[in-house]
């Protein structure tokens, strides 16, 4: 039980790393993400193996996201993708953090 206490409590610091990443410029997310990699084979078999697997794929849909729109800025097409991104950023970590909060598996 202790090791469930101790992933839960990683996974809850790498959503704070992640929300703190619209503030520091993506920097903690580097961090969250490297974290995320260190801990999977230790969350594996756990309901706390989906919200590293949700943050894990978040991370690189999100990144190739903003890449993405913003090259694609120049050309004006790229803004409206970077919303959609940001938006879709934000209701992953929330709604992982809820999820995480009920002690239930993202999904």
């Amino acid at each position: 039980m202790q090791d469930t206490a101790n992933l839960k409590q990683h996974n809850l610091i790498t959503y704070i790393l992640y929300l703190l990443g619209f503030v520091f410029g993506g920097l903690t997310n580097i961090i969250a993400i490297i974290m995320n990699y260190l801990k999977r084979d230790e969350c594996r078999g756990t309901w706390l193996e989906s919200h590293i697997e949700w943050q894990i794929k978040t991370f690189w849909v999100t990144l190739i996201g903003y890449i993405v729109g913003f090259v694609l800025s120049f050309v004006l097409i790229g803004i409206p993708i970077l919303i959609v991104v940001l938006v879709w950023h934000i209701y992953r970590i929330v709604k992982g953090l809820m999820a995480l909060n009920d002690n239930k598996a993202i999904t």
